[in-house]
């Protein structure tokens, strides 16, 4: 860890970085009344689109503030608790967002294109290809992607739960060379940034920089769901797939692409993972569980087989073919999660039993994994 204002020099990354993905908060899109503060808007976009012609950069903005910005014309004096009202705000917010987006960038000439995800569009294979292909596709036309949860359709069991996670996540889809997390605080702090004798945290190279570090879990306008938490856990999940991160303020987005030394940079502390098995690992939620034997928790984690229907002890929850469950090993410790290819219904008859004896007698479509490898994570 480093309360050091650091130099431009160890931010090589940023300023070699082509394709790079901008997140910003609600706080810095809106009033805390709700409603879009477009001076706001319009500098964010002058920023973007300074950068953009820097290098000739190619940008994906995750923006938050479609509810916040629903919450003014329905009425509605602070975020509601529920999802259906949430959903109701998002719904009318969301066009006011890319309304506001598309004007502002229009007097640059530059088009943007609306990109709404839920965790369910991403962690299966059809889906994640098909996300890729769109925002690589928007981008080598020259338009801009603004990505932000399908707020208006996602429900508990299918959603991000705040745009630090999604931005983290779609750095990594479309492969991004530097995440970007703007919101209302300049950087991270060892402690309340309001509190004298605090220090910013200039630089993060890994886990053991941030022990001992108070992080706040609240932003200032109370309009958004994040909070440095998620920056932090965003910031970690793109670092470890490989992608190096500035957390800073919407006020400070130019000095940061201009890899001056403002804000918290959180360094790589991995390699870039397959595809969608990190949306697999961190955007999913598991709809039920398998226990697996000794024998083959071994498979799965030591020698990273597919799980088939002998290694199965039991299996709880009510899920689809293709739906996330949870790996579990005889003790109830998570061990991985994966893509089922049966429904729960079918599999108490599989339990214990070999895929050779399963097509006998249940026909051909039974000789297969209960989970491929290639649809599971590890978690350990």
């Amino acid at each position: 860890m480093s309360g050091a204002a650091g130099s431009a020099a160890d931010r090589d990354d940023v300023t070699s970085a082509r394709r790079i993905v901008v997140k910003v908060g609600s706080s810095s899109l809106t009033t805390s009344a709700g409603g879009l503060d477009a001076d706001r808007v319009d500098a964010l976009v002058d920023t973007l689109v300074t950068s953009r012609g820097n290098g000739a950069k190619e940008i994906v903005l995750v923006s938050s503030g479609a509810i916040a910005a629903g919450l003014s014309p329905l009425g509605l004096r602070r975020r509601p608790r529920d999802l259906a009202r949430q959903q109701a705000a998002a719904s009318v917010g969301q066009g006011l967002l890319m309304a506001r987006y598309t004007a502002s960038f229009a007097r640059y000439g530059i088009r943007v294109g609306q990109v709404l995800l839920t965790s369910d569009d991403t962690s299966r294979r059809a889906h994640y290809r098909n996300a890729y292909r769109t925002l690589d596709q928007l981008l080598a036309m020259g338009a801009l992607p603004v990505v932000n949860e399908n707020d208006t359709v996602a429900t508990d069991e299918i959603r991000f739960g705040d745009n630090d996670r999604l931005a983290a996540l779609v750095a990594h889809l479309v492969r991004a060379d530097l995440l970007l997390l703007l919101s209302d605080v300049d950087a991270l702090y060892d402690g309340d940034p309001s509190t004298p004798g605090t220090s910013r945290i200039a630089e993060v190279r890994g886990a053991k920089d941030l022990d001992g570090v108070s992080i706040g879990s609240a932003g200032k306008a109370g309009v958004g769901t994040g909070g440095m938490v998620t920056k932090v856990e965003a910031a970690r999940i793109a670092a470890a797939a490989g992608i190096p991160v500035v957390l800073t303020s919407a006020s400070r987005a130019a000095d940061a692409l201009a890899a001056r030394p403002v804000g918290t940079y959180f360094h790589r502390t991995g390699r870039r993972s397959a595809g969608r098995l990190l949306w697999l690992a961190h955007a999913s939620t598991p709809l039920g569980a398998l226990t697996l034997d000794d024998g083959a928790v071994r498979a799965v984690v030591e020698r990273h087989s597919s799980l088939l229907p002998a290694g199965i002890a039991a299996v709880e929850g009510d899920f689809s073919a293709g739906d996330p469950v949870e790996l579990r090993d005889t003790a109830g410790t998570p061990v991985a999660r994966g893509l089922v290819s049966f429904d729960a219904t079918e599999i108490p008859r599989l339990i214990g039993r070999s895929t050779r004896d399963l097509a006998r007698e249940l026909g051909p479509a039974y000789e297969r994994e209960v989970v491929h490898r290639d649809d599971l994570v590890l978690l350990r």
